[in-house]
């Protein structure tokens, strides 16, 4: 569903990602580690058209996209969520995805129009906020949720696109633990049809919810494979994982 054939990127000396060739395949849930500097968030940025590579290709469902600009990317079914929020803090859970539906069928040009004159568009926003177990909160401002509510609403925003891939750049990030699982749970009950790839540092949660694992360093791919296979590399428990793996 997306891959890559060698992508590269460098900042003047710095390399950021080394030949990365990915293949991640319909409906499989991966989750991409590293240390910090890695190359995680960049390659995601090369991913989605915010950076262009220095060379290399990337495809989606068979079809090179590496010229499309971000919002082409989007619209051929490829969405992300940012580490940090960027949300209406005034609008409604409801109101913001509504708003996000009717961005993708073409309705901006109608935002004279008050937003209950879009019933298909609001049933629609409504069950995506149900599936993230968001229903209870939709009338809330969204300034009031709890913040691993508004990480889930975020989520939300992407689906709205109808993407064929989600990519999660650290969905948990500064979400308190006891909100975390519920979160990743409501990761996991999505679609399975929908291709996830997600960055996370919090290896309980990597592994517990990942199908397979992406390991970076130094952006350069180290391994791939199972949460087992993972686990019982030598090379990632060396550069990386440590305790994580032995206890594995």
């Amino acid at each position: 569903m997306l891959s890559t054939k060698d992508l590269n990127k460098r900042f003047g000396s710095l390399v950021v990602a080394q030949d990365i060739a990915l293949e991640l395949p319909a409906g499989v849930r991966y989750a991409l580690i590293g240390p910090n500097g890695a190359g995680k968030t960049t390659l995601i940025n090369l991913l989605t058209g915010l950076l262009a590579p220095d060379a290399g290709q990337i495809f989606l469902a068979g079809r090179e996209i590496s010229a499309l600009r971000p919002e082409a990317r989007v619209r051929a079914g490829l969405a992300r969520t940012f580490q940090i929020n960027t949300l209406f803090a005034g609008l409604t859970p409801l109101e913001s995805v509504a708003i996000a539906v009717l961005e993708r069928e073409g309705h901006a040009h109608n935002w004279w129009r008050a937003l209950p004159a879009f019933g298909a568009a609001i049933e629609e926003a409504h069950g995506l906020l149900a599936k993230l177990r968001l229903a209870p909160v939709e009338h809330r401002a969204t300034r009031e949720l709890a913040y691993g509510q508004q990480r889930l609403l975020e989520i939300a925003l992407a689906l709205a696109t109808r993407p064929r891939v989600l990519l999660l750049d650290e969905p948990a990030a500064g979400v308190p633990q006891d909100e975390s699982a519920e979160l990743f749970a409501a990761i996991a009950g999505l679609s399975q049809e929908l291709t996830v790839l997600f960055i996370e540092h919090d290896m309980n949660v990597v592994f517990r919810f990942a199908e397979r694992i992406i390991v970076m360093v130094g952006g350069r791919i180290l391994a791939e494979g199972t949460p087992g296979e993972v686990a019982r590399d030598a090379r990632v428990r060396e550069v990386y994982l440590g305790k994580h793996a032995r206890a594995a």
